[in-house]
């Protein structure tokens, strides 16, 4: 996503997923913040995160925890492909 058309809700949400970086890239992993629309957050896993049995418990214990504790308005966060 393109820093400068971002809008003020995607920055936050940027900003929760850096939080996060430094323990998925320890292990091989990254995640990309694909879009925020209706309130639903779109990431793509990359990297290790991308084939990880345990993925589905980085986004909700982690990712998602994160992004809603900095906007509470988020509904749902989602990976996809």
């Amino acid at each position: 996503m393109n820093i400068e058309t971002m809008t003020a809700s995607e920055t936050i949400i940027e900003e929760a997923l850096e939080s996060m970086r430094p323990f998925l890239r320890k292990d091989g992993g990254d995640v990309e913040l694909v879009s925020y629309q209706d309130k639903v957050v779109k990431l793509k896993l990359l990297g290790a995160c991308s084939t990880c049995d345990i993925s589905h418990l980085t986004m909700k214990a982690g990712l998602e925890e994160a992004i809603k504790k900095m906007l509470p308005e988020v509904q749902q966060v989602t990976a996809v492909e």
